[in-house]
């Protein structure tokens, strides 16, 4: 906005100097030093809002996480000799951390005040488990429930690296909802699905809200949704979201 001010004030110092030269009568020395100290006024109110302004942020989540499938499996990875026999629950925990980092405060030169960042983002959720027997072999026979052995605990998890391109509206506010169009993520599952597959690349959809509260403190709220490229493998499924909120600190 103050740059579309200061375009139109310099258009109108332009005219009247050009009308000042050519029909004196009609453009006073007044009128020019007037709008001139307009636009002086504009670029240090510009000057001081860029100086002010931090665009970058580091925020810390935590919260709600539900995948859409429950896991369940063996801790080893698909060894019956070796392994416990598990099943997670639907909902956990997560935490997580990110960074924003802004690419334009403008939409690229298209809409003042709607800014597009690149946020890194990464995230840990665990969720609930019910380990229902131990296996072991002895003489070459699987024997349930072994002496000595107990049931193991499996604690089901995900790590999820994420990249996006974020949408923030209403620069210069304190309040700034944001969209998540689409960004990559790399998910890492433990204990390892029964075909010892670990890794899997998703698709990330999310939008939320931050305030700025003090100085450059800001919380927020968000929700985000993970959906994998490929969801045909049934042993993986990484599909789910997490919902919570966040602290962020500009920088």
């Amino acid at each position: 906005m103050i740059k579309k001010m200061k375009l139109a004030l310099s258009a109108a110092t332009a005219v009247l100097a050009f009308a000042g030269l050519t029909a004196a009568p009609q453009a006073s020395a007044d009128e020019l030093g007037d709008l001139k100290s307009r636009i002086a006024k504009l670029e240090q109110a510009e000057a001081e809002q860029v100086a002010a302004s931090k665009d970058n942020m580091v925020f810390f989540r935590g919260g709600y996480a539900r995948n859409d499938t429950a896991r369940s499996g063996l801790t080893n990875g698909g060894d019956v000799t070796l392994g416990a026999d598990y099943t997670a629950d639907h909902g956990g925990w997560f935490v997580g951390a990110g960074l924003d980092f802004s690419l334009s405060d403008d939409l690229f030169g298209m809409h003042d005040g709607t800014e597009i960042l690149a946020e890194i983002m990464f995230s840990y959720s665990q969720f609930d488990t019910s380990p229902t027997s131990t296996l072991n072999v002895i003489d070459g026979v699987i024997h349930e429930g072994a002496v000595g052995l107990g049931d193991i605990p499996a604690a089901v998890s995900q790590f999820t690296l994420t990249a996006s391109p974020k949408v923030k509206f209403l620069k210069g506010s304190d309040f700034r909802p944001w969209i998540i169009p689409i960004g990559l993520g790399i998910n890492v599952i433990s204990p390892t699905s029964n075909g010892v597959t670990y890794l899997k690349p998703s698709m990330q959809f999310a939008a939320g809200a931050d305030y700025r509260v003090w100085n450059d403190i800001y919380v927020g709220a968000d929700i985000r949704y993970n959906l994998g490229f490929d969801n045909t493998d049934d042993l993986i499924n990484v599909n789910g979201f997490t919902t919570g909120g966040y602290v962020g600190i500009g920088f």
